[in-house]
């Protein structure tokens, strides 16, 4: 068995899926699957839920639109980041369906002479990609003419996962306000967070990113998200130390009495942040572990002073689990879920346990 290995649970990725489409059945629940499905495994992903119904899923690249086409042949494919000279092509022959997020966007695909849908990104406060509403209109009126269809305008919330943000109801304001404008089109505003902020930001479809994958945000959607994920290192030694002994790089850990500790197989290249140095913990069974100097690039190190007889090398540790998940661990480093997810390196293995 691997030194490092990620434990996929598909049962909860489909309950979290389900779940989604369960509070309202007439809206399109999108599935958001770039950057290898959040680093979870695309083909698997995407192919489990396409079983279950999901005919529309979300990437960022032309290239992740391409290697998902070749997965599933008949679902809607959007691309966010809009695209380049290069990729007419593949949109055509790979039938899939861009953001137009500027106007350098419209001229690419305003060449293409074939029946072609898009989507329009709608840019509320975000600041990120999107055009404001009046270039939305001027190409809507332009496309037209065309044998271009707009199959939704979108936009993306800033803040939802604080539903107390006031900058929500903005946005959801400029949303309904372009809405009415544009009667015949479909929108999408509600990101994960959004989608538990009320029916009144679900409008046609969903996009369902990190909360497919655990993340929650927010202590109301962590309630009825599952976590999927379980990520175990193997212990590959144990020491006793003493009273005054330092632990690992630049002796920022240094022991108060004798003890014992253990090193795990795992370390920042394996996509464990650095910032969990002397703050971040581990479970073996029922005992939490703290994580004691700073974090190598393979390795870390853990105080297992209170149950040292009950461990041994070659022993599994859990540092992702249904008590220490992502969001915790993106809270103690200092950073969002998504970059705990999609950090993993090469030497993860997964394993994917199926359902039912």
């Amino acid at each position: 068995m691997n030194s490092i290995v990620l434990e996929v649970y598909l049962k909860n990725l489909i309950y979290n899926y389900k779940l989604v489409k369960k509070i309202n059945k007439k809206i399109i629940v999108a599935a958001v699957v770039k950057s290898n499905a959040y680093g979870i495994g695309i083909k698997t992903v995407s192919e489990n839920l396409f079983k279950i119904g999901c005919k529309d899923f979300f990437v960022a690249t032309i290239d992740e639109g391409v290697e998902l086409r070749k997965l599933l042949k008949y679902v809607n494919i959007y691309i966010l980041n809009g695209i380049l000279k290069d990729d007419i092509n593949k949109i055509v022959k790979f039938d899939l369906i861009p953001v137009i997020n500027n106007y350098k966007d419209y001229k690419l695909i305003s060449k293409i002479k074939y029946n072609i849908k898009i989507i329009l990104h709608y840019d509320t406060g975000m600041n990120r990609l999107g055009l404001n509403k009046n270039e939305i209109i001027d190409i809507n009126d332009k496309i037209s003419r065309t044998k271009i269809r707009v199959k939704y305008v979108i936009s993306h919330l800033v803040s939802a996962e604080n539903k107390k943000d006031k900058y929500n109801n903005i946005q959801l304001l400029k949303t309904k306000k372009l809405s009415n404008i544009l009667k015949s089109h479909k929108f999408s505003l509600a990101n994960s967070a959004g989608i538990f902020l009320g029916n009144k930001f679900l409008f046609d479809m969903v996009r369902l990113g990190i909360s497919l994958y655990g993340g929650y945000g927010n202590n109301k959607i962590k309630k009825k998200i599952k976590n999927i994920i379980k990520l175990k290192a193997k212990i590959i030694q144990i020491k006793k130390i003493h009273k005054n002994d330092t632990i690992g790089y630049n002796h920022t850990y240094k022991a108060k009495n004798n003890g014992y500790i253990a090193t795990i197989a795992i370390g920042y290249a394996d996509g464990i942040s650095r910032n969990l140095s002397n703050k971040g913990w581990v479970y073996y069974k029922n005992f939490k572990a703290s994580i004691i100097g700073n974090i190598s690039m393979d390795t870390l190190i853990i105080d297992i002073t209170r149950f040292y007889k009950k461990i041994k090398i070659g022993d599994y540790v859990e540092i992702i689990n249904n008590k220490n998940d992502i969001e915790k661990i993106a809270l103690i480093s200092g950073t969002v879920s998504q970059n705990i997810i999609t950090s993993f390196g090469k030497r993860v293995k997964i394993k994917y346990i199926k359902w039912p």
